[in-house]
């Protein structure tokens, strides 16, 4: 299967619900191929033989407008006859799949053992979503994101779902990383003289924008790419959205802040978007070399996902290589 390139206008790097927020309100600004929106494998494994690709797959069922908008991830309007029946047997059920979502599962892996990479199957099933964006992994290798911890080292699923992140982090690897090439429709778009922003989305910067950084030569590629590269921020007013980004913070030393974020990210970055009510941290981002823009950040609906969007990229138009 032949996968379509075109080249885009606006990439954006995004893990699972905060990051695939904004990769929605980009979409509904860009809805074609001029958007391409690359997705963290980090979290990919493999359960009851089944190829999962949680952030993929939450990119996907949120811009096409099939996610569970309760639950956050997942299909709406899900029924999950497999899992009870599995708890019946005595079966694993920590890791819920619903009816729906397992026929994505079981079509990916099926297609992985038939021998077609993981960009043309999960642009296929964009295809079938009616999806215009390219949704990419930034790899079609694996990259396994491993949590250290107090108690030792733990697979990320088993960390984040099983154990709901009750143990303190020490810190991160991604096994794999060293050895898997980026995705090269990923590394022509960061590479094309036309292309007008590349936008950080706010996910968890260790577990979902790290994995991606890690692989051998994207850090690097954004640093020399001629777009700007703006970031928005996943800390508001000392805390996150939703999931253990701050915990995680916390724990590995750092204080919780945009600030942090930005500091972390800035050998890359051109701009960073802070929160309205993190005002304060505009003057000490500044220091680090970085533009700055100011906005609300929290997204409630499209229309705020769609404005936050828009902020974005007008800022990117605005800020200096």
């Amino acid at each position: 299967m032949k996968c379509v390139n075109e080249s885009p206008s606006v990439v954006a790097l995004s893990g699972g619900i905060g990051g695939a927020k904004l990769a929605m309100g980009l979409y509904s600004t860009y809805s074609s191929r001029s958007l391409m929106i690359i997705g963290n494998i980090g979290d990919d494994f493999e359960h009851y033989g089944l190829h999962i690709s949680p952030d993929l797959d939450t990119l996907m069922y949120t811009i096409s407008g099939n996610s569970d908008t309760e639950k956050g991830w997942g299909l709406a309007e899900e029924s999950w006859n497999c899992m009870e029946s599995l708890e019946r047997l005595g079966g694993e059920t920590w890791f819920n799949l619903g009816d729906k979502d397992l026929a994505t599962h079981l079509e990916r892996t099926r297609r992985i053992m038939a021998g077609e990479s993981l960009t043309e199957i999960t642009s296929d099933f964009c295809r079938k979503f009616k999806i215009s964006a390219q949704i990419l992994p930034v790899s079609n290798d694996s990259v396994k994101t491993i949590v250290e911890t107090e108690n030792g080292d733990m697979d990320f699923q088993d960390y984040f779902v099983r154990d709901q992140c009750k143990a303190i982090v020490s810190g991160f690897r991604f096994e794999g990383s060293s050895q898997a090439e980026p995705n090269p429709l990923f590394m022509e778009a960061l590479s094309d003289p036309s292309l007008r922003a590349v936008v950080i989305c706010p996910s968890n910067p260790f577990l979902s924008i790290d994995p991606m950084l890690a692989i051998r030569g994207v850090r690097e590629k954004l640093r020399d790419c001629s777009a700007p590269v703006i970031a928005v921020t996943p800390i508001i007013n000392g805390n996150a959205v939703k999931g253990p980004t701050a915990k995680i913070i916390r724990e590995l030393g750092y204080t919780v802040s945009p600030y942090t974020v930005a500091e972390y990210y800035k050998d890359f970055l051109d701009g960073f978007v802070v929160d309205i009510r993190d005002k304060a941290a505009v003057c000490d981002i500044k220091r680090l070399g970085l533009s700055v823009e100011v906005s609300n950040t929290i997204m409630t609906d499209l229309a705020s996902k769609t404005d936050l969007a828009q902020t974005v990229l007008k800022f990117a138009g605005n800020c200096k290589k």
